[in-house]
């Protein structure tokens, strides 16, 4: 209950930005090069394509401590050196998986979406054997 309660939308968020650095000293310190690490859509540039009721009700009253730290979370890892693919999954569902997986860096047509777990996983897997979006930030999307 003590966590619960010191959990707020109106209260900083570092979390993710203080372990993304740990995980990226740890990987530098064993020589791990890849990493790929899923925030999410709203994150970086990919704000303001969620969708009306993302963009303007969820993410400014609930969400908006959090994607600050997103961002520094994503901007550690665009300066960490190593080989980066930063994977924004649109909203989350638990459908099974489609295995049709749209990768977006161009956003101006997009606004909503949503893709299962299942998706999710097999893209981020994919990442570890494949170049295809290293250094970049794909918005990922059924």
């Amino acid at each position: 209950m003590r966590w619960a309660r010191r959990q707020s939308p109106f209260r900083e968020v570092t979390l993710l930005s203080t372990a993304t650095r740990a995980v990226v000293n740890a990987m530098k310190a064993e020589r791990v090069s890849r990493l790929v690490l899923i925030t999410g859509m709203g994150a970086g540039d990919s704000a303001g394509h969620g969708g009306f009721l993302f963009d303007n009700v969820i993410f400014p009253l609930l969400l908006k401590k959090v994607y600050a730290d997103k961002n520094r979370q994503e901007a550690i890892v665009r300066d960490s050196g190593l080989d980066w693919v930063l994977v924004r999954p649109s909203v989350l569902n638990n459908k099974p998986g489609r295995g049709s997986i749209r990768a977006l860096t161009d956003l101006s047509d997009f606004h909503g979406g949503s893709i299962s777990r299942d998706d999710v996983a097999r893209f981020v897997l994919d990442q570890l054997r494949s170049d295809a979006w290293l250094h970049r930030a794909p918005l990922i999307t059924s």
